[in-house]
């Protein structure tokens, strides 16, 4: 490929590929290694160059791009110290099935596996967490790499793909073609096993639907409604995917999340079929692989995921369908009898469970405002199409409970479970979707890890709103630790900065709620324009472990 009359730089077919692919968008803390890939995002007006404060931060804005738009999240960092940061997304991606690239400017090629400055063998560095590793040596492969890049990281199961370009090999003279969008490769369902299943579905009197993040992808949600208003079927979603169907639904019937209450999960054991839709059987949706019984479940289960390797790893499926589970929903079509008379009440049964785990709880406490409290507030007067982002911590369990998601709102939260995700996730979602409200809750301990994001925020003029909770503790490993070490903590409280003049110093309008009836500023804070901070003085005793007396087990 020619320009002004010389051949493409191996950068400029990376940029000219990423583009032609449908990527308008790439996250970067900049490094000298790569700078051959930034001169190639020089003056380009088709794709937006993020400009970063932490690796990390690149790193988790790109997925929740990646989550909102359905193509690869990109970030691009330099060697050694640059990659080493951004390995906190990688294992993200891989954790939440994200569609993600990261680009790593290398050491030059002569100075390969010679223990060089910042240079590191990134096959052995995330040979075990990302579905791909390349190291491109050769200019001219350079569209091949990308080519499999994106394919790798958007077919089967999603997730992180890693490319180390030596920096003289992103400024070298390349014959490499530029990779334009390709089909992606789709299976069908056996007609044999759409009739099966359309038996099943169509007798199964107490059924249960467990909805997955195959289905966080346009059409999906659609797709899903459809389906399960169409067979009168009822859904619980795997683990912090609550924004795939409408939680007020009657066929809502909870989610699978790090502890469900035991007279909840009684309930779904009594069911008699189990159809995994887009969702990996793991620890945390399956609760320790106790739901349903190892090996054989004692109900029918029907498994559809678009990786077969995901399937019958742990529980033995009476029908394995490797398939998109919006394609195995086409496939089913429309049913032709009437659900059996019993149904009915099987679903009142699992939505008076998920009615009463949604109610807000009311705790008395004089240490501060019960987050909960905050959190509801925010619920029941969230626009409908706004975007919440969660950073992972104790503040954020009340959202994924009382919060009535319903699409098209979104909820964007690391299924990983890694802290720092919210407030770039927040940076991105604003980045991505102008004019959507974006309301994002990060603990104290969260946002003293990724919270300089702001600076993007203050720099592309975004108007979205945090929340912070301010404890002084990492109030998850403290709830942890008070049960299995109750009295004696140690490592899990700090000292904080006075966030307000960090909030103000970002630029954001700020606002302190101390107590309980201060909550009208929460809603006038949220109300109004512009970029907003509140600062909500947090109690420790509502999340604690209640104590418990002398011969008494902790629940």
């Amino acid at each position: 490929m020619n320009r002004e009359g010389r051949m493409a730089t191996a950068g400029e077919i990376i940029v000219d590929s990423l583009v032609a692919n449908g990527i308008d968008r790439v996250f970067c803390v900049p490094g000298e290694s790569y700078l051959g890939l930034l001169d190639a995002l020089y003056g380009r007006g088709d794709i937006d160059t993020v400009v970063c404060r932490h690796e990390s931060g690149a790193g988790f804005m790109a997925l929740a791009d990646a989550r909102l738009t359905g193509r690869p999240g990109i970030a691009c960092v330099s060697r050694g110290p640059g990659a080493s940061n951004a390995a906190i997304a990688v294992h993200t991606a891989e954790q939440d099935s994200v569609p993600f690239v990261l680009i790593i400017g290398q050491v030059p090629v002569r100075d390969l596996r010679r223990n060089s400055f910042q240079e590191i063998d990134y096959g052995k560095m995330f040979g075990s967490i990302a579905k791909w590793v390349a190291e491109v040596t050769d200019p001219d492969r350079v569209g091949e790499t990308i080519l499999r890049a994106i394919q790798v990281a958007t077919t089967g199961h999603p997730g992180p793909v890693v490319i180390a370009v030596p920096e003289d090999v992103l400024t070298a003279a390349s014959r490499s073609e530029v990779v334009r969008l390709q089909s992606k490769p789709r299976a069908a369902p056996h007609p044999d096993d759409v009739a099966s299943l359309r038996q099943l579905l169509a007798h199964a009197e107490r059924p249960l639907v467990i909805a997955g993040g195959n289905l966080d992808r346009p059409g999906g949600r659609e797709a899903l409604a459809d389906f399960l208003t169409s067979w009168h079927v009822p859904t619980a979603v795997s683990f912090r995917n609550q924004d795939l169907f409408p939680n007020d639904h009657r066929l809502y019937v909870g989610d699978l999340g790090l502890a469900n209450p035991e007279a909840q999960m009684a309930v779904y054991r009594d069911s008699d079929l189990v159809l995994v839709l887009g969702a990996r059987l793991s620890d945390i949706t399956t609760q320790g692989y106790t739901f349903p019984r190892l090996v054989r479940p004692q109900m029918q289960l029907v498994h559809v995921y678009p990786d077969q390797s995901m399937i019958g790893t742990h529980f033995a499926a009476d029908l394995a369908i490797a398939c998109d589970a919006a394609t195995l929903i086409t496939a089913l079509g429309k049913p032709e009898l009437a659900p059996p008379e019993h149904r009915d009440g099987w679903i009142d049964r699992l939505k008076a469970e998920q009615r009463r785990i949604a109610t807000p709880r009311v705790v008395a406490a004089d240490d501060g405002v019960p987050f909960e409290s905050i959190v509801d507030h925010v619920g029941r007067n969230l626009a409908d199409n706004a975007i919440v982002t969660l950073d992972a911590g104790s503040f954020a369990a009340p959202a994924y409970r009382v919060i009535p998601f319903k699409p098209p709102q979104r909820l964007l939260a690391p299924i990983s479970g890694a802290m720092g995700f919210g407030v770039p996730a927040a940076v991105a979602a604003a980045l991505r979707i102008p004019g959507a409200p974006v309301v994002c809750f990060v603990g104290d301990g969260g946002f003293l890890m990724t919270g300089n994001e702001l600076a993007v925020a203050i720099e592309r003029k975004l108007p979205i709103k945090v929340i912070l909770s301010e404890n002084h503790i990492y109030g998850s490993i403290r709830i942890h630790q008070e049960r299995e070490y109750p009295g004696r903590t140690i490592g899990t409280s700090f000292a904080n900065p006075d966030f307000a003049l960090i909030a103000k110093a970002f630029g954001f309008e700020v606002t302190r709620i101390d107590e309980l009836a201060q909550l009208d500023r929460l809603t006038a804070a949220l109300a109004a324009p512009g970029p907003q901070f509140i600062l909500v003085h947090t109690s420790v005793a509502a999340i604690l472990p209640k104590p418990v007396g002398i011969g008494q087990a902790a629940g």
